[in-house]
């Protein structure tokens, strides 16, 4: 049987680099309590010495192991890393927005990178998290997918960059003081639905309470694809309430080709099929994602036929102003430009908003502070 992995390599057009083969060490989330237990009793280690540890790094989102008084001192460092060895390392965190927006570039184990961004808003907080090294869909704006993809993360991997932004929010490390994390969106570097096993679990952890898990609304979490049609329904069956992303950037397969490859193996019809069986099975409106790039889809026309598609449907637009990368030839689209194509929009009585556009002057777009670091 082919991993998931290797199933995207017959793909059309995808770039796709074999992964490295040294997993990460095992972690709490990866474990989960039943085989964190099972792991420390072959340690001669108490099994609800693992609760202790989930309500520290879980609950209170310590990873300091001083703290952790209510373990032996003698065997506190020993537990604390057979459970929580250290998946992340920050290579720098660089701010903007007066403190409110935080992008953090990590290093694997492996010396993989990867992106997380941390955006504090008036009435929610939002972290925007990577599920693998890099991305194999190759879209041609997206500087992540022109460096092809590296690995798939594991689910500590994921949940460490939840848990981080959980705890940077409780410990006031955003500008604004304390405060809870609410919102976690997959659409950092890599296409969740093609590490789909892993996120899964990694959401699971997320809204699974404390000791074993965070305790984050499955409401609060969003999960965006390029339309993976069979994960996407997949999904729709899992009985989750996550919101689903779909990274449409198109609504004609001839350009949609050019922009998102993937489009080859499935087509704008069946990935809106897809779409509005997930709206039918979870009742949860979908969120259509589109890049607003200069001269290229950005047409009036275009908006028109975009309204037209979702008309009628569970569906709310989600434009985007595309954080060009440098060198490329793929840029914003001018703003009356994308007032008439909000306009061609709402004339078909499908909702749509224009992104909030964060982290400009901080290399805000996915992937471009790892390709510099590289």
């Amino acid at each position: 049987m082919t991993t998931e992995i290797e199933d995207l390599a017959s793909l059309p057009q995808l770039k796709f680099i074999p992964p490295r083969r040294t997993p990460p060490p095992q972690h709490l989330a990866d474990l989960g309590a039943k085989g964190a237990k099972e792991l420390c009793s072959t340690h001669g280690i108490s099994g609800y010495r693992v609760d202790q540890v989930g309500r520290h790094w879980y609950s209170r989102l310590s990873s300091d192991f001083d703290s952790y008084t209510d373990l032996p001192s003698q065997t506190r460092s020993e537990i604390a890393k057979l459970l929580l060895p250290t998946l992340l390392n920050e290579v720098r965190t660089i701010t903007c927005d007066n403190g409110t927006t935080a992008k953090t570039l990590w290093k694997l184990h492996d010396g993989a990178l990867i992106e997380s961004v941390l955006m504090r808003y008036r009435d929610r907080s939002t972290v925007c998290i990577s599920s693998q090294a890099g991305c194999g869909m190759a879209c041609p704006f997206c500087a992540t997918g022109q460096g092809g993809l590296t690995r798939n993360l594991s689910v500590g991997e994921i949940v460490c960059q939840v848990q981080r932004a959980a705890a940077d929010m409780e410990h006031g490390a955003m500008s604004g003081g304390p405060g809870k994390l609410s919102n976690v969106v997959f659409m950092g570097m890599g296409e969740p639905l093609a590490n789909y096993n892993t996120i899964l679990t990694a959401i699971r952890r997320m809204i699974d309470p404390s000791p074993n898990g965070l305790g984050l609304s499955a409401r609060g979490i969003t999960v965006s694809t390029v339309g993976l049609v069979p994960r996407i329904r997949q999904l729709a069956d899992e009985g989750i309430p996550v919101t689903l992303a779909v990274s449409l950037h198109a609504p004609d397969d001839e350009l949609r080709n050019e922009l998102v490859p993937v489009n080859q193996r499935w087509n704008l019809r069946e990935v809106l099929d897809a779409a509005w069986y997930y709206t039918r099975q979870t009742k949860r409106r979908v969120s259509i994602e589109y890049a607003m790039i200069r001269d290229i889809n950005d047409q009036e026309w275009r908006g028109d036929r975009l309204g037209r598609l979702l008309k009628g449907h569970l569906a709310h637009v989600n434009l985007i102003p595309l954080n060009p990368t440098p060198g490329s030839k793929w840029t914003a689209s001018r703003p009356e430009d994308e007032q008439k194509f909000v306009e061609a929009i709402e004339r078909h009585g499908v909702p749509v908003t224009v992104r909030d556009t964060r982290g400009r002057e901080i290399d805000g777009a996915c992937g471009q502070l790892a390709a510099k670091e590289s």
